[in-house]
C-alpha cells in the first residue's frame, strides 16, 4: 500500500497567509479570514468549495480531503451554543480530522487567483484597470470593450453555466464594464461614479432595479454562488501543484 504524501497544516497555512496579504486585509465585521479550525497537523488532500457547512464538511470528509479551502467561512458571527446543528458539526470536523481554512475579501481581489479577476479572464478580457473601493483597498476591476448587452448576457451564462438577470439601465453596447463578484448589487453607485456603464456582480436587492435607471447603468446578477467558484478553484489547484497534493472541487450551489 503506498503511503500518501504528507504537508504540515503551517506549511500551507503560512504560505496562504503570505500570499493572500491575510493579515494586513480589511473585511467584514465578523468575517474570519485565515485558519478557522486546526487539524492534527498534517494535510494530505485538498477540497476547495465555495462555503463551509455541515455539508460542504460532510462533502470533504468523504472525499479523503483534510483540508478544505473556502470563500465564504464558518465564523461571520458567534456559534453558539455547541448543540444541534452546531454540534453536528463539530463531530464532523473531527471525524474526518478536517481543518478548515477561509479566505474571503482577499481571494475576491486577489490579482492573480482572484475571483474578479478570473470571472474577467473567462470572459475573454485582460483586466488592467482597479476599482471598488473597501475601507482603503480596490476589489474590483474593469475593462474596455464593445459588446452588445444581450450577447454579453449570453456569455456570462455560458461561462457561469446558468440563468442571468439582466437589468437593462445603461446603454445597448457596453463599453466600460466593472467587476466585482457576490453580493454587490447594494453598491451601484460606486460602478456609476468609476464612470462604467455596466456593472456584473453575483445578487443584489429589489430596489437595485429602479437605481440602475437612474444611474443610465446596465447591471448583470449572475448569482452569488456562481461568480464566486472561480477564485477557490484556481487557488486550490496552484496548491495542488505548489505542494504535490490531490485536491478537488466540492460543487454545492445554492441557487442564489
Amino acid at each position: 500500500m503506498t503511503r500518501r504524501r504528507s504537508v504540515s497544516l503551517d506549511e500551507i497555512v503560512h504560505y496562504c497567509n503570505r500570499t493572500l496579504g491575510i493579515p494586513e486585509f480589511p473585511d467584514y465585521d465578523g468575517a474570519w479570514n485565515g485558519l478557522q479550525v486546526e487539524n492534527d497537523g498534517r494535510v494530505t488532500r485538498l477540497a476547495a468549495a465555495v462555503d463551509a457547512s455541515l455539508a460542504t464538511v460532510r462533502m470533504a470528509g468523504e472525499a479523503g480531503a483534510d483540508f478544505l479551502l473556502v470563500h465564504h467561512g464558518l465564523f461571520w458571527s458567534v456559534r453558539q451554543p455547541w448543540t444541534g446543528i452546531h454540534r453536528q458539526l463539530w463531530l464532523a470536523l473531527h471525524r474526518y480530522n478536517l481543518a478548515v481554512y477561509s479566505a474571503h475579501l482577499p481571494l475576491d481581489a486577489h490579482p492573480r487567483w482572484g475571483n474578479n479577476r478570473l470571472l474577467c479572464q473567462a470572459l475573454g478580457w485582460r483586466p488592467r484597470k482597479r476599482f471598488f473601493l473597501w475601507k482603503g483597498r480596490e476589489i474590483g476591476w474593469w475593462v474596455e470593450t464593445r459588446v452588445g448587452r444581450e450577447e454579453l448576457q449570453e456569455r456570462l451564462a455560458r461561462v457561469l453555466g446558468g440563468p442571468v438577470r439582466l437589468l437593462p439601465g445603461g446603454p445597448a453596447l457596453c463599453r466600460r464594464v466593472g467587476v466585482v463578484t457576490g453580493g454587490a448589487g447594494a453598491e451601484l453607485r460606486e460602478a456609476a461614479a468609476a464612470g462604467l456603464d455596466t456593472f456584473i456582480t453575483g445578487e443584489g436587492p429589489h430596489w437595485t432595479h429602479a437605481l440602475a435607471e437612474e444611474l443610465g447603468l446596465n447591471v448583470f446578477y449572475g448569482g452569488h454562488y456562481a461568480t464566486e467558484t472561480f477564485g477557490v478553484k484556481a487557488l486550490a489547484a496552484h496548491l495542488s501543484r505548489r505542494f504535490g497534493l490531490p485536491w478537488t472541487f466540492l460543487d454545492h450551489p445554492t441557487g442564489l
